[in-house]
């Protein structure tokens, strides 16, 4: 299970087509402090360590998780949003997430607004947002500021910008959404007529 609050960012050095996965070795600043085996959230999704050399490791990546998110769209040189799994003993600083994608979304406005900047992005209808509610953006957890059937936005400071791969998203750059955990069992249970 993840948080949302992301640790660093780590730079992908290298992609490798192996049947219908991709094997992509990266860069980041923890890599010595990473094991084999190792649940890592990359741009949101939940993939393991493959293998270690140095300051690069090596994760897999299948076809079900690229059919649904937008990690085969990367290339060398781009820079993804990284958390580790929290621990039992780690304060809950942003929402549960559980690295699994729903969907990716399209950015459909991108504008700095005097100090922090506002993203809109647009998403099909099977999934709902609340305002005030959370979202996750590739991998990183927001609170929804205005929401619609099918987009809604966010509001990201300063820190959040400089920090995540935020700065490099702009009209038409494709996102993972991860859609809040307890709004998705109110919504089908809704869809079930188990509430009325």
């Amino acid at each position: 299970m993840f948080t949302g609050i992301i640790e660093c960012v780590a730079t992908i050095e290298k992609i490798e087509k192996h049947k219908g996965n991709l094997n992509i070795s990266l860069k980041s600043s923890i890599t010595r402090e990473l094991k084999v085996d190792q649940s890592l959230c990359h741009n949101g999704v939940c993939l393991t360590v493959v293998n270690l050399n140095e300051d690069i490791y090596t994760v897999t990546v299948i076809a079900e998780s690229l059919n649904k998110t937008n990690l085969g769209e990367l290339n060398p040189g781009d820079v993804v949003n990284l958390e580790r799994s929290m621990s039992v003993n780690s304060r809950f600083d942003g929402h549960i997430v559980q690295g699994h994608i729903d969907e990716v979304a399209v950015c459909i406005e991108s504008l700095e607004t005097d100090g922090s900047w506002k993203y809109v992005f647009k998403h099909s209808e099977k999934n709902t947002t609340v305002e005030k509610g959370s979202i996750t953006i590739n991998g990183v957890s927001l609170t929804v500021v205005d929401s619609s059937t099918s987009s809604f936005s966010v509001a990201i400071i300063p820190y959040t910008y400089e920090n995540t791969n935020f700065k490099k998203i702009s009209t038409g750059s494709k996102v993972n959404l991860e859609f809040d955990i307890l709004g998705k069992y109110v919504s089908k249970l809704i869809k079930n007529n188990k509430i009325l």
